[in-house]
């Protein structure tokens, strides 16, 4: 309005320096203690302009802009405070100007959306949202990301120096030859071998480094996060694509036994590999591959009761090291990224949930009495001992399952609430927990049932045979292939997210036992595996 009261005149101009010089100590005085933004003059759609409006002009625009860029900038190098330029309501205004009635006046969507950025640059900072990095400072290290930041690069440094050690020692051992015989000298020590701790501090070298770049990309603003758009094709053909890979590094078992450890590997890598897509792709908006994938989650957890079961059932092993083991594998990872990413345990769920699976199991089989298959070959009402077992826990699930309050009261106690609490609650642990709250008893049963079907010689294993009689294995193959497709259809038809969430954790089994059965009964399928998948089921947890 300066302009076109003043008729666009320099003098007006040089008034509107004087008048930003004189008020611009103030606006830093007040961006000591708030935040203090200058809003940029909007452009202007000269074309569409009234003759009264016709000396505003996108020229003499600029020029007010830049001086008081010029001016606040002057300003904030002799103060700590910073009266911050907001510049992206003039960029929001060069695109959306021709859409003024006027010429003059931005469209309301243009407004919306300063207001939205505004929103964004004061509450972002407070809120942290998990699907937005705009506006918000980096977060200051804690004591222990400094300590482990401490950690791996002493552990650098210790490597790069005992490594020059054996190396400078290699050289001085090295074969010489005698100048006078021309005969060559053998080294008087053995070439040094790479020591224990050298091969420690390696390990820890590519930790650190790992976790380097997990911390650059995860929690340092370097990157600017984006939001996923879910399409049919992001999803379906990168499936498709490693779905081919897999094929083509198909290679024959060692064993053929049901669920032979090659087989598990490929199951949990082309799963995770899924899973991995899904994440990426942003496909948990598309219901019917939401319902497949927690099927997906299932099944590793009905894996983990199974392998689990068979390891205590046939080497009767309870002791503490193979508790610690178990442990110390499942959740190695997952606590250096807690303490490098400086995250709360639970937001790194899965783990959470297949170790607490493996106590459970654990504590099922351990307690008195201890039934495993060595003693209960010897009498067969150890079977139903066994059963009595699976039973209860089978009471304890559905009792925790439905009442909230009394899971709450077990995970609230600490140290229980320090692992897993999140945002001060448990009510995201119960439900992650209750979610595939049978699959693991599914997982137990059925390694029970097989393993004393195998005892009892009732099933075929041999390479190339059936698992049973050809009769049976074709009805039980065509029942399992009609499961398989019932249950996708079903999956594929949900329309309703909560409701479909409540039947899950009953009706997953099925699709999981009817994969089992077809990649297991025909002897030929079970003699083969993808060695591509196989590759990331070996680590499929660190994936």
């Amino acid at each position: 309005w300066s302009i076109k009261i003043h008729n666009g005149s320099n003098e007006a101009l040089a008034q509107y320096k004087i008048n930003i010089t004189s008020i611009a100590p103030l606006l830093e005085k007040l961006a000591k203690n708030s935040d203090v933004y200058w809003v940029l003059q909007d452009p202007v759609y000269e074309d569409m302009l009234s003759e009264s409006r016709k000396m505003i002009t996108n020229e003499k625009i600029d020029a007010y802009n830049e001086a008081a860029v010029r001016i606040l900038n002057s300003s904030s190098r002799n103060s700590k405070a910073k009266v911050k330029v907001f510049s992206v309501s003039k960029l929001i205004a060069q695109e959306t100007i021709m859409k003024s009635t006027d010429g003059l006046h931005l469209p309301e969507s243009s407004r919306d959306t300063n207001a939205m950025i505004l929103m964004n640059v004061y509450c972002n900072k407070i809120m942290k949202p998990i699907d937005g990095s705009c506006c918000q400072p980096e977060p200051p290290l804690t004591l222990i990301q400094k300590l482990a930041f401490c950690f791996f690069t002493l552990s650098i440094i210790g490597y790069l120096i005992i490594h020059l050690i054996h190396r400078n020692n290699y050289r001085k051992n090295k074969s010489c030859t005698d100048l006078e015989s021309g005969e060559e000298k053998k080294p008087a020590v053995s070439t040094p071998s790479i020591s224990t701790l050298e091969m420690l501090l390696q390990s820890f070298c590519k930790l650190g480094l790992i976790m380097t770049y997990f911390y650059l990309c995860d929690r340092a603003n370097l990157f600017m996060k984006e939001n996923k758009f879910y399409t049919h094709s992001s999803f379906f053909i990168p499936i498709v694509y490693i779905l081919v890979l897999g094929v083509f590094y198909t290679e024959n078992t060692k064993e053929t036994k049901v669920l032979n450890r090659e087989q598990t590997d490929e199951w949990k890598g082309w799963m995770q590999l899924v899973i991995l897509i899904y994440h990426i792709s942003g496909a948990s908006t598309f219901l019917p591959v939401y319902m497949h994938i927690r099927v997906l989650v299932a099944a590793y957890l009905f894996q983990t009761g199974y392998g689990h079961f068979s390891y205590f059932w046939i080497k009767g092993d309870f002791g503490v090291y193979r508790v610690c083991q178990v442990l110390f594998r499942l959740n190695f990872l997952v606590v250096v990224l807690c303490i490098v990413m400086d995250r709360p345990y639970q937001f790194y769920y899965f783990v959470p949930l297949v170790t607490i699976w493996f106590m459970i199991i654990y504590a099922t089989l351990a307690i008195w009495p201890q039934i495993v298959q060595k003693k209960a070959n010897g009498n067969c009402l150890w079977h139903f001992g066994l059963l009595l077992k699976l039973i209860c826990l089978l009471t304890c699930i559905y009792f925790l399952s439905y009442s909230q309050g009394a899971f709450e009261k077990i995970f609230s106690f600490w140290p229980l609430s320090k692992c897993f609490e999140l945002n001060g609650n448990v009510y995201e642990w119960w439900f992650r927990w209750k979610l595939d709250r049978y699959v693991v008893f599914h997982g137990m049963l059925f390694a029970f049932i097989y393993l004393a079907l195998q005892k009892r010689q009732m099933i075929s294993e041999g390479k190339g045979d059936p698992l049973f009689s050809n009769r049976v294995s074709n009805v039980l193959l065509f029942i399992s292939v009609v499961c398989f497709l019932t249950y996708s259809i079903w999956a594929s038809s949900c329309k309703n997210k909560t409701e479909c969430n409540e039947l899950h954790p009953s009706v997953s089994v099925v699709q999981i036992l009817a994969f089992i059965l077809i990649r297991n009964i025909p002897g030929y399928v079970r003699s083969v595996y993808s060695s591509f998948f196989a590759w990331f089921g070996k680590i499929s947890l660190e994936v």
